[in-house]
């Protein structure tokens, strides 16, 4: 279970509402919008970190984490690892565990500084080739074959804000110039290096 996480920036709290939190769509995009789910307890696909709590039942019956509770030592990031709750809670949908998200089961936000290349709102290219890296391991390795192959197309030529193709690479540019840039060769080199990452563990484990 996992709920709606109030974002406090400085003075100012995010206070918008969005109905759709926490889906996997068929072609490999995700929607997060924890911090600003309302509504009725629901189903969902992902939960997020900051907010969630689950079973140890079902934390020992996933192929991300041992009896110590470890989670997937694959993903990047020496101090953050960006999408770890996304590659546990979409194993534990893939051992057949439900996930529910109640906005009612709430809590404060204070994002703190980050001690590591992640510094949140400033760009740093391997965090960012990090955070694509993760995002493309997670989704090639909970997606099944047809739909893997169209995640692939999908994020290497539309992608999203956080994770450019090129179409979001060509929506940027007026306003980001080479920075949009930066971002775009930044994402190719994190989808290259997660589809590296997923093909050596299909390998091994084959």
């Amino acid at each position: 279970m996992g709920g709606r996480d109030w974002i406090h920036q400085g003075n100012q709290l995010i206070n918008e509402s969005r109905q759709i939190v926490g889906k996997l769509q068929w072609f490999g995009r995700v929607i997060g919008n924890h911090h600003l789910g309302v509504g009725e307890p629901r189903e969902v696909d992902v939960l997020k970190g900051v907010n969630m709590s689950f079973r140890q039942k079902a934390m020992s019956t996933t192929g991300y984490a041992n009896a110590n509770l470890q989670f997937d030592e694959r993903m990047r990031g020496t101090g953050a690892q960006v999408h770890f709750e996304m590659a546990f809670t979409l194993a534990l949908k893939r051992a057949g565990w439900k996930l529910i998200y109640d906005p009612q089961v709430a809590v404060d936000h204070y994002p703190a500084q980050r001690f590591d290349e992640d510094q949140r709102h400033n760009f740093n290219e391997i965090a960012f080739i990090n955070l694509v890296h993760n995002e493309t391991l997670i989704l090639l390795e909970n997606l099944p074959p047809l739909r893997r192959l169209v995640f692939l197309i999908w994020a290497i030529f539309i992608g999203t804000r956080d994770s450019l193709g090129l179409v979001q690479w060509l929506r940027l540019l007026p306003s980001q110039g080479q920075l949009a840039g930066k971002k775009w060769w930044a994402s190719l080199q994190g989808r290259w290096q997660g589809w590296q990452t997923h093909r050596q563990f299909v390998i091994r484990n084959s």
